[in-house]
């Protein structure tokens, strides 16, 4: 399972955390964020924090599925077609997974994601019944070369927080990634 970190329990509810690439600089509006004014996304590496504590398309498979699906008529992101037998194998579903074909734009992140120049590279889930999304954003946000791309920005259900980190270079991500997590959450 290359492209998945797996932590916690087994459950289909959870958090995550999108490691993405930005192969090229790009401006881009975020929804209503900001009035829908463009924001500057230099090329680079960036790391979203989400939560899925539904069931189906709100479940961490359903969530996951569509982050990696783009608007018709645009390619999915490379890691779509590895994650439903990722999922299989982590025991997250005993019916066939299928991905949505297109999807709507709603959620800041999904603005960003529908850029052909951004890529997901990796995705960590942390499998849980307790919300550990705000817990995650704050670590995220003490990595060193983490900086909020812009404050509130993919936090529009968490007042006050941001969810969507520029890390100060690809390396910097690397090292995020290989961090232990038990520094910003403790499972049971």
């Amino acid at each position: 399972m290359g492209c998945i970190t797996w932590l916690g329990d087994g459950c289909n509810t959870g958090a995550y955390i999108l490691w993405l690439d930005a192969r090229s600089d790009l401006a881009v509006a975020f929804g209503r964020f900001q009035g829908g004014r463009p924001v500057s996304v230099p090329a680079g590496a960036y790391a979203y924090v989400g939560s899925a504590m539904g069931g189906g398309a709100t479940s961490l498979t359903g969530r996951l599925l569509r982050h990696a699906t783009r608007t018709a008529g645009k390619p999915p992101h490379a890691i779509r077609d590895e994650l439903p037998g990722q999922f299989r194998v982590a025991g997250m579903g005993d019916r066939p997974i299928h991905p949505p074909t297109a999807k709507r734009l709603r959620w800041h992140i999904d603005y960003l994601l529908d850029e052909s120049a951004i890529e997901i590279a990796y995705v960590t889930i942390v499998r849980s019944a307790e919300r550990h999304e705000s817990a995650l954003a704050r670590w995220l946000a003490s990595l060193p070369g983490a900086l909020p791309l812009r404050s509130g920005l993919g936090a529009s259900d968490a007042p006050g927080e941001t969810h969507l980190f520029r890390m100060g270079s690809r390396d910097d991500l690397t090292t995020a990634r290989e961090t232990p997590l038990s520094t910003a959450i403790t499972f049971d």
